[in-house]
């Protein structure tokens, strides 16, 4: 039997533990790299309901007196023990079950704010600060960069020429989308051209949607690390050594590239989208309970391992994104995968038309977040 663990659940006991940080960094030694702990510990907040509810014999006599644990109290002792959150919260306002009323207000009321801060007991999840996770090769993890290129010819060039040979190998990784003008042939030119510098592999997407082109490129790629670069350019190349540094210094494990914090180009962003933008970040923050401050931004990185279980958990919201940002999202925070946004600077594309209709697909985005929140925040 292994003595390590992917999940460790220290259910309900640190109010009784003498010496918490010790606790749980024995914890820590039994939980693998890339394992998960799950506290839960009831709320002081409650301590006097509770007390007259003992006296009314409607809870368990008190034998001893708890430790009073915070959410910051929590928060502070797993930092010290070598841990930090991923995501916390508090959970059910009505602990006595009365029929059809506590089934709403556990599942609905208690999730929507200010009542989420009221819950009888208090949730993390956190993860190990240090890990031996990235020592794989001695020059560092490899990295699969996936293009999803539609009409985007005449980026193609600077693409291969521009983005950086990171790890121990770096693959480029083109996926054409049926294009109307010359994009594959420009991709076959450019893949003969600096084929003998780097390594490039192409293909053409089976179906429709910048997602089915991600998806496909991802089961092509061989390397580590796995990221989305967009052909359009707007972000630039060379950011992509930022998104390798940050994940394989362990800060995060699925790197979210953020629009909204440097200033952008004239035209880079029409002021609908962003404020479009603005509002899905601000839903799928409450939604996944990590702090994102742009969804939409095409540049994510993550660990092709992660993104195999995102893969075979992936039926549990369905398969109808069509741009492939909320699928990852989605799959990685019910994976508890530590989401961090990474500011990077926003260009005017320089070839071609955007690919996205703003209403049309805004609507689908809307649709998708409410699905979603029906799986991973109403609970």
């Amino acid at each position: 039997m292994s003595d390590e663990y992917d999940y460790v659940v220290v259910s309900d006991v640190l109010g009784y533990v003498q010496d918490v940080v010790g606790f749980l960094e024995n914890a820590r030694k039994v939980l693998s790299d890339d394992g998960r702990l799950v506290i839960t510990q009831y709320s002081t907040l409650w301590e006097p309901i509770l007390r007259i509810a003992s006296r009314f014999g409607m809870r368990t006599k008190i034998t001893s007196e708890q430790n009073w644990l915070s959410v910051l109290d929590l928060k502070n002792m797993s930092y010290l023990a070598g841990f930090e959150t991923i995501k916390s919260g508090t959970k059910m306002i009505m602990p006595v079950y009365i029929p059809f009323i506590s089934t709403f207000l556990n599942t609905y009321i208690a999730n929507l704010w200010p009542f989420s801060h009221l819950g009888f007991f208090h949730y993390l999840v956190v993860r190990k600060t240090e890990t031996r996770r990235t020592i794989i090769h001695a020059q560092g993890p490899s990295l699969s960069i996936i293009i999803p290129a539609r009409n985007e010819a005449g980026t193609m060039e600077a693409i291969a020429r521009d983005l950086p040979n990171l790890g121990s190998f770096t693959e480029l990784i083109f996926i054409e989308g049926n294009s109307t003008d010359n994009t594959y042939a420009e991709i076959e030119r450019v893949a003969k051209k600096y084929g003998t510098q780097r390594k490039i592999i192409h293909g053409k997407q089976n179906g429709k949607g910048k997602g089915d082109a991600v998806r496909k490129g991802f089961d092509m790629a061989t390397g580590d690390i796995i990221t989305i670069y967009d052909a359009d350019m707007t972000v630039p190349a060379s950011e992509m050594e930022k998104f390798y540094r940050v994940i394989v210094g362990n800060r995060g494990e699925f790197i979210n590239g953020s629009r909204l914090v440097y200033p952008m180009e004239k035209q880079s962003m029409h002021t609908l989208n962003f404020f479009g933008n603005k509002f899905f970040s601000l839903a799928c923050s409450g939604m996944l309970g990590q702090q994102l401050k742009d969804t939409l931004c095409g540049t994510k990185m993550l660990w092709r391992s992660d993104y195999k279980q995102i893969q075979e958990g992936r039926s549990f919201f369905g398969n109808f994104d069509p741009f492939g940002d909320f699928d990852l999202l989605f799959g990685a925070a019910k994976l508890n995968l530590k989401i961090v946004d990474l500011p990077v600077h926003y260009k005017q594309r320089v070839y071609g038309e955007t690919n996205i209709s703003r209403w049309k697909h805004g609507w689908l985005l809307l649709q998708m977040t409410l699905f979603a929140a029906r799986k991973l925040k109403f609970i």
